[in-house]
């Protein structure tokens, strides 16, 4: 989820720059569009999936009761800011959280792009950053005090997008960029980056902060040179498929583990029979969504896109 979050910064800020320096300004009205034809479609679709099935759980359940009471949050997506989830019972549709996290961040990230210049943007998310990360460790106690809605509403900000903001930042300068491009820039960058992330996940060393740094070096090595380390698995045919239909796979795939449980009860427990089971049914359950409910919005999103350039490369 961490190195979505770190596409998902990187990605949004670098299309939200580019079309700042190519019209002089943000069409936010067509920003907001493009990503409700995106995002909304196929996330209210599931969320009514889960009511039905809520509707049909025993009218005593604890799942039942508290799924329609969070409802009205996973539908304006403040479920990670208002929502109980210290329940000792499974919570439905509580993966919905990460995705408050994305539109809260459109909900001023866009805003920030659009009025302050590149060097003032890259100072206000580094404040953000600053300011989150002084929260989480207690520092800022005296001001927003831990359990406070303050303090849950700004711990809430996930460190990862922001570090994705600040790196198409700096790529975009090209002061910096070159600089970033002795380091990053190189054939080897992207597999050294790519063992450094998971040498932290099978080892952990440091803070949390250290591993957010490793993928925001992944995602720069993977955009600075186009012929990188790691092209042949980016550009391979499975990998790209998958990511065209992961949006479908992340609100899908839930469903698809539940289904494997409920059918196979005697090997619910068994992570590897699960996984091998449902991650392809998974992936049929999203290629479905994908060409027959997501497609019509996304054709219809185009109109509301301009002309984008290529992003800078290191010649190979």
């Amino acid at each position: 989820m961490d190195l979505f979050f770190c596409i998902s910064g990187f990605l949004i800020t670098t299309l939200l720059v580019r079309e700042k320096a190519r019209a002089g300004g943000i069409q936010l009205l067509d920003f907001y569009v493009r990503r409700a034809l995106r995002i909304l479609p196929l996330y209210y679709a599931t969320l009514v999936s889960y009511v039905v099935f809520a509707s049909f759980l025993p009218a005593e359940a604890a799942q039942r009761a508290h799924f329609f009471h969070t409802l009205p949050l996973y539908a304006t997506f403040t479920a990670n800011w208002f929502g109980n989830f210290g329940v000792s019972h499974a919570i439905l549709f509580s993966f919905a959280w990460s995705l408050c996290v994305e539109e809260q961040f459109y909900a001023f990230w866009p805003w920030l792009v659009h009025k302050l210049s590149g060097r003032s943007a890259l100072v206000a998310m580094l404040a953000i950053l600053t300011v989150d990360l002084l929260t989480e460790r207690g520092t800022l106690s005296w001001l927003m005090p831990p359990g406070g809605q303050a303090f849950r509403i700004l711990t809430s900000f996930a460190t990862p997008i922001g570090l994705g903001a600040v790196l198409a930042l700096l790529l975009d300068d090209e002061q910096s960029f070159s600089a970033i491009a002795r380091v990053l820039g190189a054939a080897w960058s992207a597999p050294m980056a790519l063992t450094a992330v998971c040498t932290l996940l099978a080892w952990p060393v440091g803070s949390l902060l250290t591993f957010q740094l490793a993928l925001a070096a992944l995602v720069g090595a993977c955009v600075i040179r186009q012929r990188n380390g790691l092209w042949f698995l980016l550009e391979a045919r499975a990998p790209s498929y998958v990511g065209r239909v992961s949006y479908g796979l992340y609100l899908l795939n839930l469903t698809a583990i539940g289904g494997v449980r409920r059918l196979f009860p005697a090997h619910a427990a068994s992570a590897s029979f699960v996984f091998a089971l449902s991650f392809p049914l998974a992936l049929g359950l999203a290629a479905l969504s994908h060409r027959y409910l997501e497609a019509p919005f996304l054709r219809f999103r185009a109109r509301f896109r301009g002309e984008r350039s290529a992003l800078p490369v290191i010649p190979v």
